[in-house]
């Protein structure tokens, strides 16, 4: 552990806006419930998952593997075992749908013209969440913003905020970039 923190260091030394070594100085550092949230769906493990292959399906991004593994108590992530059980952060995704087979064609016969059902009022989309699309947005934002490019870390930021409201980090990362891009500005 120690070895990879002096080469996260050292790294970041010689690159300072580098998100990957940022990602990865946090996923060692930090608590991975603040990381990731403290929400999450079951996950059974499947013959052939890897820690790093849940990681990028789930996270987006498979330099959260050391992430998931601290959010799930697992000290080797390189032990994973079919039918295990990991918690996942974040809301669970909705089943893919398959599409509906098309029905037989019918004999065209002539009939009585059918009753239309009434018209239903329908309810607007809710909004959607995904934390970990946030979670890339967010680094990018920061990222971007340390290459001194407000408007746009405000932008990422703000997609960010939109996809997970009820991110806290995002919130005041936001608020940060909002604040340097008015300074930026008034001094124009």
């Amino acid at each position: 552990m120690s070895a990879a923190r002096k080469l996260i260091k050292s790294g970041l030394k010689r690159d300072p806006n580098n998100p990957s070594l940022a990602l990865l100085r946090d996923s060692i550092a930090r608590d991975p419930v603040e990381l990731l949230g403290p929400q999450s769906f079951d996950y059974v493990v499947q013959p052939g998952d890897t820690l790093v292959g849940i990681a990028q399906r789930f996270l987006g991004n498979r330099l959260m593997t050391y992430q998931l593994a601290r959010y799930n108590g697992i000290e080797k992530p390189i032990t994973l075992a079919t039918g295990q059980t990991l918690r996942i952060p974040g809301t669970k995704p909705a089943p893919a749908r398959r599409a509906a087979t098309p029905a037989p064609p019918t004999p065209s016969t002539p009939s009585a013209p059918r009753a239309q059902p009434p018209k239903r009022a329908v309810a607007p989309p809710a909004a959607r969440t995904d934390p970990a699309a946030a979670r890339q947005l967010r680094t990018q934002g920061l990222a971007a913003l340390n290459k001194g490019s407000a408007t746009r870390a405000v932008q990422l930021l703000r997609r960010a905020s939109a996809l997970d409201p009820a991110s806290s980090v995002i919130k005041a990362d936001l608020a940060r970039a909002e604040r340097i891009e008015a300074t930026v500005r008034s001094r124009r």
